[in-house]
């Protein structure tokens, strides 16, 4: 299946995954203008952008190239909608990435931008469950996302679901080092 020729919806118990569109843009300033979950983004190779936006026009902006990326096939990015409220809470980009270093070669390059009051172990091992199949499916044999430091609620979960720490950090585009990545293989899925 190409991903960007049809993209899939997908749910778990609590969440919805679909793609993400612009009437998602109130719902996610207050995931992206939200201070306390800011820093658990991934802007490695990002061109500077730290997607902490404070505004609906940027927040448009921000989705705008969004889709913008999907229909040029650069990646995919899906809004994370709560069942119960029916509201998105974050979302997730992934992309495939070829790579010379095996642990980043054939791989989905996974961003999880969550609202703060989501950023617990349950809810994303619970999110990552679905995704990290859906990954496998369409973008590469490993699922590598970046987990910061002092992120510990994200790093029980992905520790949990059996990804582990590369022995080789993450270059990006212009040669510069990106620490703090796991890794899942299809064959260590939990």
């Amino acid at each position: 299946m190409d991903v960007y020729k049809s993209l899939p919806a997908f749910e778990s118990a609590h969440f919805l995954l679909r793609g993400v569109t612009m009437a998602d843009a109130e719902d996610l300033l207050k995931v992206y203008s939200d201070e306390k979950a800011v820093p658990f983004f991934n802007g490695d190779n990002c061109h500077g952008d730290d997607f902490h936006y404070t505004t609906l026009e940027r927040m448009k902006e921000a989705v705008k190239f969004w889709l913008f990326s999907y229909d040029n096939g650069y990646f995919v990015r899906w809004a994370i909608v709560c069942k119960e409220t029916n509201e998105a809470i974050g979302t997730i980009e992934l992309f495939h990435r070829e790579d010379e270093v095996e642990d980043y070669d054939n791989c989905g390059l996974l961003r999880l931008d969550l609202r703060s009051d989501f950023e617990k172990a349950d809810v994303i091992t619970e999110i990552l469950t679905v995704v990290s199949k859906l990954t496998f499916d369409l973008f590469g044999d490993k699922v590598v996302t970046k987990v910061n430091a002092n992120a510990s609620e994200r790093l029980a979960a992905v520790k949990q679901l059996g990804f582990m720490s590369p022995k080789i950090a993450l270059k990006g585009n212009a040669g510069e080092i990106f620490d703090d990545y796991y890794v899942l293989r299809s064959g260590d899925i939990l």
